[in-house]
């Protein structure tokens, strides 16, 4: 089997997972949007990004530094664990603690069961990451797509029974024991708080390593490597999320209409959500493959026809969402559709982001994580001064802009940087080329069907079929990627 085939087979079955499981809570996005206000999904989306730094801190990179060191100590898994457990445990209890005062601090001081959900959600999700990161390195990948299938699956089953049948229900005793309408979307949170304490019961065989004890001249070392993870995973958590964080704060409305932008917007991000899926999947299966493979003849090669064959595929979802739009906006609701423009420019920045994914396994493996730092902060610099510019003139849409232009550059930079210090050849010309018909094919879209009596879905299927037999023209002699070697 090639080495090709081994990275996309893995991709497919971490896709199962991501895949899957992402599009069941996807079928989540029209029951949120369809049940509660713009308003109210603005609240989900502002403490879903106020998780996603905090969980960087939770995690400090060692789900990283265990894949690097992993092979040269067994108890690099022990180590990093009992690290996390313990950093775990000090900002749970901080939580706990100052769970008033940090709802006042956000403005939601009628509802301090928020912050208690999310410190549950967050310490079950940081512990389990290191064990889904040994599944992932000893290429357990059933076992890992099967216990992220169970949370998902879980967390569907139970948005439904609190927020559709619960409300239909509330005469009946039980329901009214178990249910409170103040709640309102914390049902949301509490569906994703019991998915994420069953994932964790699923997860303990792997926890009990701890075992093995502690090393601390390997914990030294991982600490080196992993702490500029830190400085990287929370510049992507500010690429990634810091835009929803901020609206509700820069855009020039009162507190109830921005909330209902920042809804309006986060439900658009969903529309991208094929794009997030397959990179994830993608992400899943190729670090440890990047770091396993990383001592062979060849690896750089592989590492080029990898990016190849991505953008291609990337290219492939970008033309699927934003040609097949009026299909896909059918996913939200009615009231949330009027930000659907941003979604081709969040699509994009997507498919640079996983461009980007690909392009920084220089800085991992040369140990340059602090020149990864360096590249994240750009990042992470842009996306502040350019939302704090362009939220208060242009809204949400000043936020997609700045994703895009943060994904931009950060690409540019990490192939500069990565040409340096750990060069592989990869086909520009080729990859450009991708890139400009995929574009080109959109905007001939975006021109030609208001002037056609065609049935939209007839120029998209057209479209669509142009970029296959042009890929197809050109990829073909070299689709042997599942031949053996």
């Amino acid at each position: 089997m090639s080495v090709l085939k081994k990275l996309l087979s893995q991709t497919a079955i971490y896709g199962l997972s991501s895949i899957v499981g992402r599009f069941l809570n996807y079928l989540l996005v029209p029951l949120y949007t369809y049940y509660f206000t713009t308003a109210d999904y603005g609240i989900v989306s502002e403490f879903y990004a106020y998780s996603g730094f905090l969980s960087v801190f939770l995690l400090l990179g060692f789900e990283t530094g265990y894949f690097r060191f992993r092979t040269e100590n067994d108890k690099a898994y022990s180590t990093a664990l009992w690290v996390i457990l313990f950093v775990n445990s000090c900002i749970f209890l901080c939580l706990i603690a100052f769970k008033d005062a940090l709802s006042s601090l956000i403005n939601h001081a009628s509802h301090t069961e928020y912050v208690l959900y999310f410190a549950f959600i967050l310490s079950f999700d940081a512990i389990a990451a290191l064990p889904f990161a040994r599944l992932r390195a000893e290429n357990r990948a059933w076992r890992f797509a099967s216990i992220k299938l169970i949370e998902i699956f879980l967390t569907v089953v139970l948005s439904l029974f609190f927020i559709v049948f619960c409300p239909k229900w509330q005469s009946m005793a039980w329901v009214a024991n178990i249910y409170d309408p103040a709640i309102g979307v914390g049902y949301i949170f509490l569906a994703n708080l019991i998915a994420s304490g069953s994932k964790f019961i699923f997860l303990l065989p792997q926890l009990t390593a701890i075992r093995a004890g502690f090393d601390q001249v390997l914990f030294l070392k991982m600490t080196r490597y992993s702490l500029p993870i830190v400085i990287i995973s929370f510049a992507g958590i500010i690429n990634e999320m810091l835009d929803r964080a901020m609206l509700k704060y820069l855009l020039p409305y009162d507190e109830s209409y921005n909330l209902t932008q920042l809804g309006i917007y986060s439900a658009c991000y969903k529309l991208s959500i094929l794009m997030s899926l397959f990179i994830q999947a993608f992400r899943y299966a190729a670090e440890p493959f990047f770091f396993s493979y990383a001592q062979q003849r060849d690896a750089t090669d592989i590492y080029a026809r990898v990016l190849h064959y991505f953008t291609i595929f990337c290219v492939f979802i970008f033309l699927l969402v934003t040609l097949f739009l009026d299909v896909f906006q059918y996913f939200i609701g009615t009231e949330f559709r009027e930000g659907l423009s941003s979604v081709p420019i969040l699509l994009l920045a997507n498919l640079f982001l996983g461009i980007y994914i690909n392009l920084s396994i220089w800085y991992k493996l040369s140990d340059r994580t602090l020149m990864g730092a360096l590249v994240s902060l750009i990042g992470a610099s842009l996306t502040v001064i350019l939302n704090l510019y362009l939220i208060p003139l242009y809204g949400y849409m000043g936020s997609a802009y700045a994703t895009l232009l943060c994904y931009v550059s950060m690409t540019i930079v990490s192939y500069w940087l990565g040409q340096r210090f750990y060069p592989i050849q990869y086909d520009l010309k080729s990859l450009m080329g991708y890139l400009g018909l995929g574009l080109s094919i959109y905007f001939t879209f975006v021109i030609l069907q208001p002037l056609l009596v065609w049935p939209q879905g007839c120029l998209a299927s057209l479209l669509m079929l142009l970029y296959a037999l042009i890929t197809l023209l050109f990829e073909g002699h070299r689709l042997r990627i599942f031949s053996p070697k």
